[in-house]
């Protein structure tokens, strides 16, 4: 049984806290959250509220912690779990700037600490099925990819706070969303090598915008382009195309909405389009027993320091050509 106290009770550390309650091999011993008028609602899930992150850290039968903490926040609370010999599990992104998340990642390996990433996708089906039909080259040679991640979910928010600033959240829906899926794109096909990017405000008014797009190129070869929208209802869309054959996949649902149907459509050279339909499974929860699971060392997490660093270093890269309108090479 791995304890661990969340930091943050908000929208994200409300889910979490939810769907871990009752886990069989997680235990959630306290919630961090400084909002005191938030601690009813703490305990009205039967949790402890804590008032500060230095207090989960000091609680001696805490192992780990999770962050749902606005991610500004994500390299200081990051190092000092390390520093405490906790665990620990951060939602994304892991940094605003690739150097941020390489400061994260060495205070945990210095620390012989775990660090856990927010990136569920890459535990739901559809995708690991189709990172085995790349690696197995069934879709022959990887051409291009395509992807998509919108929703609507944050739509009321008010202009002022930290997820509409530029400052704290550039490059508009990159920080939800978009950078879930570059995480698909260094896992599917490795590092990328360019960058072409652009953000827009089309209806919210937000300062940092409310869509961003963007175009890659990997030092594999293949290119792939990929859109986050702010304020359009729910859609996911992942395709990639091969010189013998191409799939896409189509989530009905947000990964923390339970019931929705995920539907498979590949093409292979030389035949007809098959559909399936694959039932929705927690991937949320699926990334946080494989957490556990490393931390108990029954098995190693599934991110390599290159992926978690890699990341963020397109993330910063997205940022930096929307903001010149020039193209952004990485790797020198």
């Amino acid at each position: 049984m791995l304890n661990i106290s969340i930091a943050g009770f908000g929208w994200w550390g409300r889910h979490i806290a939810s769907r871990l309650g009752g886990h069989a091999d997680i235990r959630v011993t306290s919630v961090a959250e400084t909002n005191t008028a938030l601690h009813d609602d703490i305990r009205a899930l039967g949790l402890r509220p804590l008032d500060s992150f230095e207090a989960a850290l000091s609680e001696p039968d805490t192992e780990a912690v999770i962050l749902t903490t606005p991610h500004m926040f994500h390299e200081e609370q990051v190092v000092q779990a390390a520093a405490a010999g906790k665990h620990v599990f951060c939602e994304k992104p892991l940094g605003l700037t690739a150097a941020s998340a390489r400061r994260s990642v060495a205070a945990c390996r210095e620390a012989g600490v775990v660090l856990g990433i927010g990136h569920e996708r890459r535990f739901e089906p559809a995708m690991r099925r189709l990172k085995a039909m790349i690696e197995e080259g069934a879709l022959g040679t990887v051409m291009h990819a395509e992807a998509a991640f919108s929703h609507d979910k944050l739509t009321g928010l008010q202009t002022g706070g930290w997820r509409t600033s530029k400052e704290l959240s550039p490059g508009a829906g990159m920080t939800g969303m978009g950078i879930h899926l570059t995480d698909l794109l260094l896992w599917m096909f490795g590092p990328v090598e360019s960058v072409q990017a652009q953000t827009r405000d089309r209806v919210l008014g937000w300062p940092t915008g409310d869509m961003v797009v963007a175009q890659l190129g990997f030092d594999a070869g293949m290119t792939a382009h990929f859109n986050a929208i702010l304020a359009t209802p729910h859609f996911m869309r992942f395709q990639v195309f091969g010189s013998d054959g191409w799939v896409e996949v189509r989530n009905a649902s947000h990964p923390d909405t339970p019931g929705g149907v995920t539907d498979w459509l590949h093409h292979p050279k030389g035949g007809a389009p098959v559909h399936e339909t694959l039932e929705w499974t927690d991937a949320v929860v699926a990334n946080l027993e494989t957490f556990a699971a490393a931390v108990e060392g029954r098995a190693p997490y599934p991110w390599s320091d290159a992926e978690l660093i890699g990341n963020i270093a397109v993330y910063e890269a997205i940022v930096a050509s929307a903001d010149s309108g020039e193209t952004v090479r990485l790797n020198g």
